[in-house]
């Protein structure tokens, strides 16, 4: 911290820590000496937050747009709390803007300090009975279009003063959006194995197979992993955690041969499904996904035999998260809008995406 020294008539001793206030006042001192006390400035949260701003984005211009400040003001705020501190936090000759190995420390701390300090304005609306301000929300894109039209509609009627701000991403990227606090919690599938997040699991939803009518599957009443093996097969692209949970249930990896599947560039369930109609092969779909199919569709569905294939959907926080109660509200909104058989997971298996 910056220190700046006055002096003052005393008894010609001097010192060199902070002197608290009342001490001062209550000093009797001769006239005819001097008294040199070090003031210590204190660093602000504004500081600790543009700190976290140019970290986030790794540009000052950048940073300073999000903090609604001019750049050089962000810059100088940052430089005073470098200079306190006797410490340089990031790195300016490196595009984006980096860190430091002092920095990381630093910024880690901060946002341990700044989520703290926020918790202040949470007290005081859990006092009053309130539940407002603004709730990020991550959600993958397998999910977003068949959980959120049943939850949000009745979340934001019960809740009218919290604004929902809603971004359909992939786990990676929601991951990464938890760790640097620009969403509030996630909406995926889990176990992620990671110490850095808390899961909450919401349901089970079991996987079922979508068949064309020339496919060797659409004579069975129900499907095996084997069985799936042996039909062509519509997948997600790469980064679609679904991808990998569909593999799993194949039991089979990156030596795919291509005659046995094919690879679809695609982040649409809806894609895929409008591949099986219109061409051949098999796909395989969570079973929200179906809820608004016609019986043509709906004869086309083959579900897998006990224990059935489920994906584990969670809700993700970070261990020290801010607007729990905003958060356990969705939560309960949640569990109560699907059905009751997703709440299980008895005779079902929880497929990884690893």
């Amino acid at each position: 911290m910056r220190r700046s020294q006055v002096r003052i008539p005393s008894s010609a001793l001097f010192f060199d820590f902070p002197l608290h206030p009342s001490i001062f006042c209550r000093a009797q001192v001769p006239v005819d000496y001097y008294l040199c006390i070090t003031f210590v400035d204190s660093m602000t949260l504004v500081q600790l937050e543009y700190v976290i701003a140019v970290d986030t984005y790794g540009s000052f211009v950048a940073a300073a747009e999000k903090c609604f400040v001019t750049q050089p003001t962000l810059s100088m705020q940052i430089h005073k709390l470098e200079e306190s501190l006797g410490i340089r936090i990031f790195d300016r000759s490196r595009q984006p803007v980096l860190p430091t190995e002092l920095g990381v420390e630093v910024i880690k701390q901060a946002r341990i300090v700044l989520t703290e300090s926020r918790k202040i304005t949470e007290i005081v609306q859990h006092r009053k009975g309130e539940l407002e301000g603004e709730l990020r929300i991550g959600v993958i894109p397998t999910v977003a279009p068949y959980l959120l039209p049943r939850v949000l509609g009745s979340f934001m009627h019960r809740f009218p003063k919290l604004q929902l701000q809603v971004w359909e991403y992939t786990t990676e990227k929601i991951l990464h959006e938890l760790r640097v606090g620009l969403l509030d919690c996630g909406i995926l599938s889990t176990p992620i194995y990671d110490a850095a997040f808390i899961a909450r699991p919401l349901f089970y939803e079991p996987f079922v197979a979508y068949v064309a009518p020339k496919s060797s599957l659409f004579s069975k009443r129900e499907v095996t992993s084997e069985d799936i093996l042996s039909d062509k097969l519509w997948l997600l692209n790469e980064g679609h955690c679904m991808r990998g949970q569909v593999l799993n249930i194949c039991q089979r990896k990156r030596s795919l041969e291509p005659e046995g599947t094919f690879e679809y560039n695609t982040g649409s369930v809806e894609t895929l499904k409008r591949m099986v109609d219109i061409n051949s092969g098999t796909t395989i779909l969570p079973e929200l996904s179906i809820a608004d199919f016609d019986e043509e569709q709906l004869a086309r569905i083959r579900y897998f035999r006990s224990p059935e294939p489920v994906r584990e959907i969670s809700l993700l926080t970070t261990q020290n998260f801010l607007k729990k109660r905003a958060i356990e509200a969705l939560e309960n909104e949640i569990v109560s809008a699907v059905p009751e058989r997703l709440k299980s997971k008895k005779k079902k298996e929880i497929v990884g995406f690893d």
